[in-house]
This record gives C-alpha cells, sequence and structure tokens, in this order.
C-alpha cells in the first residue's frame, strides 16, 4: 500500500474538530498498559473506573459504553426548512461567479445543488445506534475479523470538494461480533459528513469500540482529495493513507502487522 502522505492516529491524542473523538460526544478509549495484551480496551470495568496500571488508559473523562448513542443529529424537517436558504446561497454563489442564474441553463441550478449538498451530508441526519438495528451478537470468536475495500465518499471540510477512497476495517471480538454490512454503514454515517481523512478515521475506530468493546480495533483509510487535485499544488496522483490503532492493535506489533498484511493481501 503505497501513498504519498501517510498520518498516523492514535487513540490518546485530542481529537481535532470538537470535545469528543466523533466530535459529537466524549469518548474515552482505554488502551493496553505497554507489553499487555490490550485487553483493557475491551473491558468494561475498566472503562468505569477500575485500577489500571500506569499508562493503560489514555483519558478518563468517562466511561465508553454508551456515549455513542447521544449523537447529534439533523432530522429530515431540518432539511426542509434549511432547504430555501440553501437556493438562496448558492444563488448568490453564482452572481459572485459573474454568472445570470436566470439563464435557462442555470435556472434550477441552485435547487440541485441545495439538495445535492444535503444528500452528501446525509450522515448528519443518521445515529449509529440507529444502524445497527440489533447487529451485535453474543459470539465465542477471538480470531481477526476484517473487511476491507469499502468504498467512501466524503466532502473535505476546508473546501467543500470530494474526498473519495477505500476504508479497511480489522477488529478483534471479545465474546461480541457485529453484523458485518453494519461496518460498512459506520462508514457511511461519518464519511457523510464535512471531514478531514484524520478525524473519519480516528471516528470510524472509536463507534467500533464503544458498540463492541472489542479487544482492539484497527482503521485505514486510502483517499484522494480533490482540493490537491484540482487546485493548490495538483498533484493528481497523490494518495492520503491515515490509520488508528486501538487496543491490541496499538499495543502488540505481531497483530498489527498480521492485519496490515492481510488488507493487502
Amino acid at each position: 500500500m503505497e501513498s504519498s502522505e501517510h498520518t498516523q492516529c492514535v487513540s490518546g491524542d485530542p481529537p481535532a474538530g470538537g470535545p469528543g473523538a466523533n466530535g459529537h460526544f466524549d469518548a474515552t478509549v482505554k488502551c493496553a498498559a505497554p507489553g499487555g495484551s490490550g485487553r483493557a480496551a475491551a473491558d468494561p470495568a475498566a472503562a468505569a473506573g477500575a485500577p489500571q496500571p500506569p499508562g493503560a488508559e489514555c483519558s478518563a473523562p468517562r466511561a465508553v459504553t454508551e456515549s455513542w448513542r447521544e449523537e447529534r443529529t439533523r432530522s429530515a424537517e431540518d432539511n426542509e426548512t434549511s432547504l430555501p436558504s440553501l437556493v438562496a446561497a448558492y444563488t448568490s454563489i453564482l452572481r459572485g461567479l459573474g454568472e445570470d442564474p436566470q439563464r435557462q441553463g442555470l435556472l434550477k441550478t441552485p435547487w440541485r445543488a441545495a439538495s445535492a449538498m444535503q444528500f452528501f451530508t446525509k450522515g448528519y441526519q443518521q445515529k449509529i445506534i440507529d444502524v445497527m438495528n440489533d447487529a451485535i451478537f453474543d459470539e465465542d470468536h477471538d480470531e481477526m475479523v476484517i473487511v476491507k475495500d469499502i468504498d467512501m465518499f466524503s466532502m473535505c471540510e476546508h473546501h467543500l470538494v470530494p474526498i473519495f477512497g477505500r476504508v479497511h476495517i480489522g477488529y478483534l471480538p471479545n465474546k461480541r461480533v457485529m453484523g458485518l454490512s453494519k461496518l460498512a454503514r459506520i462508514v457511511e454515517i461519518y464519511s457523510r459528513r464535512l471531514q478531514v481523512q484524520e478525524r473519519l478515521t480516528k471516528q470510524i475506530a472509536v463507534a467500533i469500540t464503544e458498540a463492541l468493546q472489542p479487544t482492539g480495533v484497527g482503521v485505514v483509510i486510502e483517499a484522494t482529495h480533490m482540493c490537491m487535485l484540482m487546485r493548490g499544488v495538483q498533484k493528481i496522483n497523490s494518495k492520503t493513507v491515515t490509520s488508528t490503532m486501538l487496543g491490541v492493535f496499538r499495543e502488540d506489533p505481531k497483530t498489527r502487522d498480521e492485519f496490515l498484511a492481510l488488507i493487502r493481501s
């Protein structure tokens, strides 16, 4: 997996763009002590404040097990209410570009653009808990689960132009597994928002951690940014690769290397 850029996100860093790792809540991800098994990341008792060895936790504002249920959303009613103002804004943009919004080819462009933008950012209307639909199952399975090459489309929050690429997800279950399609739905929810790739990578990993409390989670995103291709440096062959490794994926090099090898195969 080659790239012109590589960014490593780790669970101990304060997340960009908001008070919580997902931008909507105070998330806490427990990390194993150096040399440990990484099971502190999946231990609800540890998340609830049980004594931990030095270095065994990244931060501890509160437990993570339920915070993923509390995300803020944008409703369908909000879409209807805000659509006229978005249409007016796009009309102003056309005028500012020197165009005539009344010419035939542009008459419906502000409405189309406003509706398209609401679709591109439909992730604000969804909650992770809504897509689970009882898709978390008790299962005595502790081997790695990987879903790779999940298509991803997002919007750069700095320039409002597309980001697109592939997401690879792996986790080590701790007696609980998730329906495989739900991993792709988690990607869809967070990618269909205004994003930076580094935050998107961490949001996906934290959501899976909070929903399943697994032994570890790894997420890698390979993406192309139109803000680099169409403007600025205009490097048409560039790719950006970001990763978030939590729990045993971060602490155990063999587990991490196995995950990285499998997503490249």
